[in-house]
């Protein structure tokens, strides 16, 4: 391998081909650091040119890629395995704001800019881009088009697949596709663009995209709401969105529990309650009229929730500093989490009308296989995201509840499938659910699927083992 690796050196510059262990540690080791992988190399190219000069010198020499931008996903996506044969291919230096358009509302990037990066530049623009997830200021926009990133505003702007209008995309054969059209409409033919979103870079590595932008809102109000069970979070989202139409930009729910390990680890964050409810939801209005307005729509969903018993109290922060600490009780719950100890986590979806009765039925039946075990049930409502993780009874050892993981898996997995969901819905499959997707796909389904990859990628070298 030493000629392909000085190769690849001629190609982009030897200093950013990593070979020493203390260079390529970082790139090895996935988020939550539960698995490190191996590595032929790490490269670092600076443009889309340098990425296809590299992605054809795999091909000359059958090395598989396994591209990653911010290194931030939870299902081993973007590491390599244990084989050592694979290089890395990091696109963080691909990290410039290429143009934005405040007339079409667009901003063309590069896939290694971070999230927060990219929400700046569009505030200084006075546009709102309004893809906002956990990781915002590690991840990259070409790492939340590879696995169509949700986040907490996709209630009123969808997926990172809807804020997209264009990709450019180095193909598996190292050819340079430029589909950067800020269109709206353009129905000329299959729509390339989105195969490549959501693939995990299996298909193709995106080096570039024209985002969406909006018009900046003129007020935005958050509130917290308390109430005794999921369903009736469900009868406030309704509400709300009956009185407020696309002004509702977030919905969150969290049980208690959740809070209660927030608090625990984080003590100066606490509910604005006095007293402890089940249920918890988080909401946010996106107003561009005024804020006048926008508290008037916000008064009348609390006071009608409260008169028709939906919920038991409910905070209305009156400052950018109340907001923010709002929202830092829904934030932090990945982070007490994490303080807690080892849990085992699923993302999953489910029809939003059947949430509740998911909830119920899931939690029974993992109470009665899995005693103690500790639910903490959170995320975003309004699109019927949950993050349903599963932590170990609070004495137990955690590495001996982990070993229970498929079993759990197989509760929770298996609940999902028959309430008509999926088991990952923003987190991809990467390795981690790439054989147990295959448990709830038709084999029509994945026949289709490992067609698309046998014709775009027929030498198996775009993120191998990830997906399909």
């Amino acid at each position: 391998m030493n000629d392909f690796l000085n190769k690849c050196r001629e190609a982009i510059g030897a200093a950013f081909v990593l070979t020493d262990p203390a260079d390529t540690a970082a790139f090895l080791t996935d988020w939550r650091r539960r698995f490190t992988g191996k590595a032929l190399a790490v490269v670092r190219p600076g443009s889309a040119d340098e990425v296809a000069a590299l992605v054809k010198l795999c091909n000359q020499f059958k090395v598989p890629i396994v591209p990653q931008g911010g290194n931030t996903g939870l299902v081993l996506g973007s590491v390599p395995d244990e084989s050592g044969k694979a290089i890395v291919l990091s696109l963080n230096r691909l990290n410039r704001i290429r143009a934005i358009d405040t007339i079409n509302n667009t901003m063309t990037v590069d896939a290694g800019c971070i999230l927060e990066h990219v929400q700046n530049a569009a505030a200084q623009a006075d546009r709102l881009f309004p893809l906002s997830l956990a990781a915002e200021g590690s991840c990259t926009i070409g790492g939340n088009l590879s696995t169509n990133a949700g986040g907490t505003a996709v209630l009123r702007y969808g997926n990172t697949r809807e804020l997209c209008l264009g990709l450019e995309v180095v193909t598996a054969q190292g050819e340079i596709w430029n589909g950067l059209r800020g269109l709206r409409k353009d129905n000329t033919g299959y729509d390339l663009r989105d195969l490549f979103i959501g693939a995990e870079g299996t298909l193709g590595i995106i080096t570039a995209a024209v985002m969406k932008l909006f018009p900046q809102p003129r007020a935005q109000l958050t509130a917290f709401a308390a109430m005794q069970t999921p369903d009736d979070a469900l009868k406030l989202l309704s509400l709300a969105q009956e009185k407020c139409g696309a002004a509702l930009t977030g919905f969150e729910l969290m049980s208690d529990f959740c809070l209660q390990l927030v608090a625990k680890h984080f003590p100066h964050m606490r509910p604005p309650f006095p007293q402890n409810y089940p249920q918890y939801v988080l909401l946010e209005l996106s107003d561009s009229e005024s804020e006048t307005h926008a508290n008037e729509m916000l008064e009348a969903v609390i006071t009608d929730a409260l008169e028709q018993g939906m919920i038991e109290d409910a905070a209305v922060a009156s400052s950018i500093a109340q907001s923010k600490a709002l929202w830092n009780l829904r934030e932090h719950i990945p982070l007490a989490q994490a303080e807690e100890g080892k849990n085992i986590k699923h993302d999953v979806s489910v029809p939003i009308s059947r949430i509740g009765d998911f909830i119920r039925a899931t939690d029974v039946q993992l109470q009665e296989q899995f005693p103690g075990c500790r639910l903490v049930t959170f995320g975003h409502l309004g699109d019927g995201n949950l993050h349903y993780n599963v932590s170990p009874p609070e004495h137990d050892p955690a590495d001996a509840f982990i070993e229970k993981q498929e079993a759990i898996n197989r509760v929770v997995h298996d609940s999902v499938h028959r309430f008509d969901g999926s088991i990952s819905a923003e987190h991809g499959l990467g390795a981690l659910k790439r054989d147990e997707i295959r448990r709830y796909k038709s084999e029509v389904e994945m026949h289709l699927m490992q067609a698309v990859k046998r014709s775009l990628d027929p030498l198996d070298i775009m993120n191998p083992g990830k997906v399909v």
